[in-house]
């Protein structure tokens, strides 16, 4: 757009030197720093606004968004995240301009002649991204929805069509649903934001696996981590400060039994922000680890909090607002709080909230991040800690026909009109098609559910005794915005039915040997056995002519010849070797 006094847009600059507008409809914020410009284009959309179904589609608009800007020496990237997605730049006026021009046409019409080819970029960028130790921590307490889907691969990616990006856009990314924010005193000339008209999206509502809490589950080996959801507010991210200085104090200055502790504050929507805590540890310390880990939540649940900690922590805090270009610096929290509506505290009023933490409002929010607790443990459970176990089987399963595993009959899938399970001797699984969260359905017949709980059951029809129509209520029942057809499999990943055993070939010759070597070694073996019976009886208790034990000896001698190579071939046939 071109600024000029006529139609420029209304600007206010606050007493903190930020200045609040907007361009095309877009709330805007700028703020001065030296230097090259930076600027944020955030949507209030990520993954936990999709379904397990659909994952995979507001990354996908992402890219296709940035196709164009191709090989540039530019410093640009996107991301997409739990519940927003930003398009970052940074370079002279000029660039910014028109990189974030470039983003809102695309956004308008997205190439979608590049879908395939992104989808396939997507699944490489997925099969090298690392994880960090709250992985899979999602997934347990929110289960397949919501913001569990971030533990979750991108599974829709192939059903999704040109149309749904096309319409994902239109309702998602508008005007109204996104914020922008720039290191700039005022908006370069050219600035064109122009995008589809909408609305403002409320952040996801969280869903939830969870029985009770605290509770626990067993998971990786490397050590342990918590997970905690809690009120979004100065006091809990201050303590999320102390807990990781505590937890290194103890589990690696003193303890010995980490390298790494530490405990991390994040915002998860408008109200609410997630508390992770980890620590990780050898195999032979990760019990005493265990128990340390919790001894430190105790001591802090039971209010034994160093007014020293607290002091250091609010100190680094307030060290934030020394910076020189402290307006351009606050610029990205700032514009995110207002993408989810969240409250914008003035310097002075952050100031204020920061020195009137106290030691007891640690305390409280100890007990608060104790009572929502997840923790991921190695090694034993930690029920004696009060944490009680997530559910790792559905509670009950479906009255439906039951079709036993091809390898082992105590294994059975039962397919019901309203859900399927799935039954072992030491576990049961069930989905209702009603709460299922995604069936992939492969042309070769497998199917994959999961439910929205999270629990997952694959029907692969060449381990089961099935007949063609035994999915049939199975496919009836799933809802079709929960279907994704798949393409086909590799046919050395679609396993074999286990093959019966092979009776033994019997050969004639060797059946014949056996009875050659046999029967002789068998006579010889009895006489020489009945003689040298015969003989300690008619000589007890006095030496056995020499002529008589000649004979035996000679009898011994010729029954091992024959009956070696008869047990021999005998062993042979019995391994089906002949």
């Amino acid at each position: 757009m071109d600024i000029d006094t006529t139609t420029a847009p209304t600007a206010t600059t606050d007493t903190d030197g930020l200045t609040t507008t907007t361009v095309d409809g877009v709330r805007t914020l700028l703020a001065p720093r030296s230097g090259p410009v930076t600027a944020g284009l955030l949507f209030r959309v990520g993954r936990a606004d999709e379904t397990l179904a659909t994952s995979g589609i507001t990354h996908l608009v992402e890219h296709l968004a940035l196709h164009r800007h191709g090989l540039s020496d530019l410093h640009y990237n996107g991301a997409t995240a739990a519940a927003h997605t930003l398009f970052a730049v940074t370079g002279t006026a000029s660039e910014v301009v028109e990189y974030l021009n470039g983003v809102c046409a695309a956004l308008r019409d997205l190439p979608v002649d590049r879908l395939e080819t992104e989808k396939e970029i997507l699944r490489t960028e997925a099969a090298g991204r690392g994880r960090g130790p709250g992985h899979g921590m999602d997934l347990w307490r929110y289960g397949a929805r919501s913001y569990g889907l971030v533990d979750y691969a991108e599974t829709g990616l192939p059903a999704i069509t040109a149309e749904d990006v096309r319409d994902w856009a239109r309702t998602r990314f508008t005007a109204e649903n996104a914020v922008l924010w720039m290191t700039t005193d005022t908006l370069p000339e050219g600035l064109d934001l122009t995008l589809p008209a909408g609305e403002w999206l409320r952040a996801p509502e969280p869903t939830s696996a969870l029985p009770t809490t605290p509770a626990y589950f067993h998971g990786d080996a490397g050590g342990v981590v918590l997970t905690s959801v809690l009120p979004r507010s100065t006091a809990a991210r201050l303590f999320a400060e102390v807990l990781g200085k505590e937890l290194f104090r103890e589990l690696r200055q003193k303890g010995g039994y980490s390298y790494t502790a530490a405990a991390e504050y994040h915002p998860r929507d408008t109200d609410h922000a997630t508390v992770t805590a980890y620590a990780d540890a050898l195999p032979a310390k990760q019990d005493a680890l265990v128990g340390a880990f919790v001894d430190v939540l105790a001591k802090l649940r039971a209010g034994r909090i160093e007014q020293a900690d607290l002091d250091s922590v609010r100190a680094s805090a307030l060290a934030q607002f020394d910076s020189p270009e402290l307006a351009a610096a606050m610029l990205p929290g700032t514009a995110m709080n207002l993408l989810m509506r969240h409250r914008h505290l003035a310097v002075a009023g952050a100031r204020a909230e920061i020195e009137a933490v106290t030691v007891e409002d640690l305390h409280r929010v100890a007990r608060e991040l104790w009572a929502d607790a997840l923790m991921q443990v190695p090694g034993r459970g930690v029920d004696w800690a009060g944490l009680t176990a997530a559910p790792t089987a559905s509670p009950e399963i479906v009255s439906g026909r039951r079709h036993s595993a091809v390898e082992d009959a105590r294994v059975a899938l039962l397919v019901a009109k309203d859900g399927i399970s799935l039954v072992t001797p030491n576990d049961q699984v069930t989905v209702r098609y009603a709460d299922c969260a995604l069936l992939q359905v492969f042309p070769d017949g497998a199917r994959h559910l999961v439910g929205n709980d999270g629990f997952s059951i694959t029907v692969e029809p060449t381990l089961y005794r099935l007949t063609s129509d035994a999915l049939a209520p199975l496919d009836a029942g799933v809802p079709p915005a929960s279907v994704v057809r798949m393409p086909p499999r590799d046919p050395a990943r679609i396993p074999e039915p286990p093959k019966p055993a092979k009776a033994p070939v019997r050969r004639a010759w060797f059946t014949a040997l056996l009875w050659i070597l046999g029967i002789p070694a068998m006579l010889s073996g009895g006489v020489t056995a009945l003689s040298a019976l015969l003989v300690t009886r008619m000589y007890s208790g006095e030496e056995i002519p020499q002529e008589y034990a000649t004979v035996l000896l000679a009898g011994i001698i010729v029954s091992a010849m024959l009956l070696t190579p008869w047990g021999i071939c005998l062993r042979r046939r019995r391994q089906g070797l002949s």
